[in-house]
């Protein structure tokens, strides 16, 4: 075991950024806040170790780990984002408009606003028929606001954390407002808002302003099916190309200009230029984290080039996430930060390490790279996928090939050129890409249509998700003396983890974090105490996707008797009161009921005699009784019952 870890020692740092993520994975998803002191001086003690020489193999790996640990519990209290301890309603704010946010079905706001702590941003949509206001306006707005909320299950998408680690304190509506000082203009957002007022394109919105809910809600399944739903997600497709059109005009130009060339190669300063556009693109296209990723691989890219390095390697990857976790280390826990890294790690090994041999032919050449890309793509994203959006598309490799070229050659230069002409009041381009966008959409349809388009997956479990990390891992960055070991490893992990996933248990008992909406799932169907509940919107989705249901199916409603839920299993029987009448009226009795094994009420109440049967906060059951609580004793929850 010694010499095998001597011999990935050489290759350390390339598992320092999984070390450092799965310690910042632990703290993210405990259940309660742990109680850590000294915790700076800790973290910088841990960040000083990691570069100690000749410290052993085994306790770098600890320290590496500790490291994204602490790192991640300094972040979270450094960033102190105010959180909204009750509902606000029917309330006057005083607030600055910062950014908008352009949906087909409602417009966002982000407002700062003051707060008890200091200042916060808050989220509010507008009402049907309001006019909206212009990024940098002072406006007296009527609002109502709430806390985002914890995450509708155990180990499934925390709303409350990803709202925390993005500065946001609450989300709400605007039912009116009065601007008191209008826009002075000048900043990054207005320049944003005056380009999607200038070309009225959710295809500019999307794939140069970065907007991510700008195309049709009826057409972003099509492309999800179709395999190419990344296309409206600014990260490295669109970064190659724009940074490919940067260099080329830029070389082109500087070659024309005998006092560089005579001095250095063109491509030097082409490549300087180019960057300097992708460093707009980033901040115009609203800074997501896939385009961060994209925009700090290019500049890794453009250093080698320019220095005479290896451009494109297993390390370059590897520094680029340490510095994107060093920015914000939640952005591990975020779909789009794995699907990005899960991809790129894939192809720069199969281009780098695999190096698999091309045709000679070039167009045969273009079609193998192509079709290879996109395998391995979706084996590398396939989990991860599936455990964010519980489908996986059957058809991507045929989506990429078909409908990628469509947006390279065609839809983005159109775009790109529209949005310049339409500054000039010219729209002929962007009306062009129109037509194309609808052609495509008719190929995406067709795609989509076929059978066996998207499998449909239940819940992923954490372990699951930790053993096909490991796999890849394995795969990627384990040195064995024969390679063939490296793939038999990956198989039989990623076998026994897409088996874990297939035998684990589905629950049977659902409740949110405020017992308000609760489910039982029975004989394959779910029900629920009410078919909807505005203030968990999305749990109706995820308990349906933890239960292999029918997304789009209704929600359908639970029959009560007298308001009182009753739900036998061979394994415990429970009760659900929402009432307050019923509950006076039964808690007596189900507690002196020795059969009723637990009592689960929206009212909290408080029995001494039977309170070991009273269940509080958000659960899931499973058939063999076993209970799951919600974490939502962290620093990014606000209490269910205030």
């Amino acid at each position: 075991m010694r010499k095998f870890l001597e011999n990935q020692a050489q290759n350390l740092f390339l598992y320092a950024p999984f070390l450092m993520a799965f310690g910042a994975a632990l703290y993210f998803t405990l259940r309660y806040e742990p109680s850590l002191i000294l915790t700076y001086p800790i973290t910088v003690a841990l960040a000083v170790l990691m570069f100690v020489r000749h410290v052993p193999v085994f306790l770098r790996g600890v320290i590496i780990f500790l490291f994204g640990f602490y790192y991640s519990a300094s972040f979270t209290e450094f960033i102190n984002t105010p959180i909204l301890s009750k509902p606000l309603r029917d309330i006057v704010i005083v607030a600055h408009v910062d950014r908008i946010d352009y949906a087909t079905d409602k417009t966002r706001l982000y407002l700062t606003t003051p707060f008890d702590e200091g200042d916060a941003i808050v989220r509010v949509s507008l009402s049907d028929g309001m006019t909206i206001p212009n990024v940098g306006d002072d406006i007296y707005a009527t609002v109502n606001l709430f806390a985002p909320g914890p995450a509708s299950a155990p180990e499934t998408f925390d709303y409350a954390r990803w709202a925390y680690f993005n500065k946001l304190s609450a989300t709400g509506y605007m039912t009116d407002y009065r601007i008191s000082s209008p826009a002075g203009g000048g900043d990054i957002n207005s320049l944003r808002n005056s380009l999607h007022n200038t070309s009225n394109s959710f295809l500019v919105d999307s794939l140069v302003l970065g907007y991510k809910n700008a195309v049709p809600k009826a057409d972003n399944q099509i492309w999800t099916s179709s395999g190419v739903g990344h296309v409206w997600s600014i990260s490295g497709f669109h970064m190659t190309l724009v940074g490919g059109w940067l260099f080329a005009i830029f070389y082109l130009i500087f070659r024309t200009v005998p006092y560089v060339t005579r001095r250095i190669p063109a491509k030097i300063p082409a490549m300087i230029m180019a960057w300097f556009g992708l460093l707009f693109y980033l901040f115009l296209s609203g800074i997501d984290v896939a385009t961060v990723r994209a925009f700090l691989m290019t500049t890794l890219v453009f250093v080698a080039f320019i220095f005479g390095r290896r451009a494109v390697s297993l390390r370059n990857v590897a520094l680029a996430f340490c510095l994107i976790f060093l920015l914000n280390p939640h952005y591990v826990m975020q779909a789009g930060f794995q699907l990005s890294f899960a991809a790129v790690f894939g192809l720069v090994w199969l281009y780098s390490v695999v190096q698999p041999k091309m045709p000679s032919q070039k167009i045969l050449k273009v079609v193998y790279a192509t079709i290879l890309t996109s395998v391995t793509a979706t084996v590398f994203t396939a989990p991860f996928v599936a455990a964010h959006f519980g489908t996986i598309p059957i058809y991507s490799v045929v989506g990429n090939l078909i409908l990628l070229p469509v947006f390279s050659f065609l839809i983005m230069p159109l775009v790109m050129i529209g949005l310049l002409c339409a500054l000039f009041g010219v729209m002929m381009p962007i009306n062009i890409a129109h037509d194309v966008y609808n052609f495509s959409r008719g190929i995406a349809v067709w795609i989509s249509d076929l059978p066996l388009s998207t499998v449909s997956v239940s819940h992923v479990p954490n372990i699951a998700m930790l053993c096909f990390i490991i796999a890849f891992v394995i795969l990627v960055f384990v040195s064995f003396k024969r390679a063939y070991l490296n793939y038999i490893l990956f198989g039989v992990i990623a076998c026994a983890s897409t088996a874990l996933i297939a035998l684990w248990p589905r629950p049977i008992f659902f409740s949110t974090n405020d017992n308000e909406l609760v489910a039982f799932y029975e004989n394959g169907k779910l029900e629920f105490n009410k078919s909807r509940a505005s203030n968990h919107f999305f749990a109706f989705d995820t308990w349906k996707q933890m239960t292999a249901s029918d997304l789009s199916a209704p929600n359908h409603r639970r029959a009560h008797n007298g308001g009182v839920y009753k739900f036998n299993t061979p394994e415990f029987n429970l009760v659900y009161i929402q009432k307050f009448m019923p509950l006076q009226n039964n808690i007596v009795e189900l507690c002196r009921d020795d059969s009723i094994d637990y009592i689960v009420s929206y009212f909290d109440i408080t029995a001494p005699h039977c309170d070991a049967k009273i269940l509080r906060g958000g659960m899931v059951i499973y058939p063999s009784g076993r209970i799951k609580y919600t974490p939502i004793n962290r620093r990014w929850n606000h209490s269910p019952r205030e």
